[in-house]
């Protein structure tokens, strides 16, 4: 019944192609997968990631062409964080600079210095100087020694924070540690990767979605019989939780906790390379089997998209 720690995040964007730029581009992310929205089609749902698309490096993207601009706020996930060497961070300051995302520092956070940097559709992206021993990978843009290791925490803002700490503890199994009236929800041994943090954002206005805003966050378990003691957990707890859903490269519950943000437990297999090899992942379009009838369809009306030096889609 582990809560292994964070699988992915799901945002909207308004562009492909700049968010792929930036992304793939300026961070150096490896895309991962290129498929449509299970409830959309004629939209793209892109996935980045780390070399081999492992849980815990999965940011995602629903693209909505010409959508509405979110406001960030309660309750929402407002800061998305990823876990960067701690000799790394000039580097990641001079390539964001040169690259005309200016980050700023943020602080340090439990011990740890922060930078923020906003996306093409003003989302906060922060990089994170942590002592991270997941692998490093060489991309296409950005040496190893300084690649993005994956995630490291999902800052949640909500107005009142006691009940959301109550699920991310009592039922999900997560400890509580604070750093001033930032509180971290840790999973497992809560290395980078496993970290939830709550703010309580008073009165401030509430959030709104859109372009530029968290959908999701999702939570690993290992399989889909975990998932399944999860989805009857949540329900006796009162929380109303989704059917299982399948998601081609996870299966996944849903359930909003009670202070508003949309929780995800999403299963580790089967996997990114389910349906093209680990060595050419994200190289072409990938349909649900609902949908493959209707590729040329598709084709026609979705936006092409070039990974910097890479294939065009679609």
């Amino acid at each position: 019944m582990s809560i292994l720690g964070i699988h992915h995040v799901t945002a909207i964007c308004s562009d492909a192609q700049k968010n792929v730029d930036f992304y793939a581009g300026v961070l150096g992310l490896r895309l991962v997968k290129v498929t449509v929205n299970f409830d959309d089609p004629q939209s793209y749902h892109l996935y980045y990631g780390d070399y081999r698309a492992s849980p815990g490096s999965l940011m995602t993207f629903f693209v909505w062409p010409g959508g509405y601009r979110g406001r960030i706020g309660a309750p929402q996930a407002t800061h998305t964080a990823y876990s960067i060497p701690h000799a790394s961070i000039g580097f990641w300051q001079k390539r964001l600079a040169d690259a005309g995302h200016a980050c700023e520092e943020a602080g340090v956070r439990f011990g740890e210095p922060v930078f923020r940097v906003l996306d093409p559709d003003g989302m906060n992206i922060e990089l994170i100087g942590a002592a991270d021993t997941r692998p490093a990978w060489q991309s296409p843009t950005v040496p190893a020694e300084h690649s993005v290791r994956g995630f490291d925490s999902v800052t949640l803002g909500v107005r009142g924070i006691d009940k959301t700490l109550d699920v991310l503890t009592r039922i999900m199994g997560g400890s509580s540690g604070n750093d001033g009236d930032r509180r971290r929800i840790a999973f497992g041994d809560g290395a980078s990767g496993k970290r939830v943090d709550l703010i309580e954002t008073g009165a401030e206005r509430a959030g709104s979605q859109g372009t530029g805003i968290v959908h999701h966050v999702a939570f690993r378990v290992a399989d889909s019989q975990v998932e399944l003691d999860w989805q009857k957990k949540l329900a006796d707890e009162g929380l109303h939780v989704s059917p299982v859903m399948e998601r081609n490269y996870f299966r996944s519950i849903y359930y909003r906790e009670p202070g508003g943000v949309l929780f995800e437990i999403a299963t580790d297999p089967p996997g990114m390379a389910i349906d093209e090899p680990l060595e050419s992942l994200g190289t072409t379009l990938r349909l649900p089997e609902q949908y493959e009838k209707h590729r040329e369809e598709l084709r026609a009306v979705l936006p092409k998209i070039s990974l910097p030096g890479g294939p065009t889609f679609p």
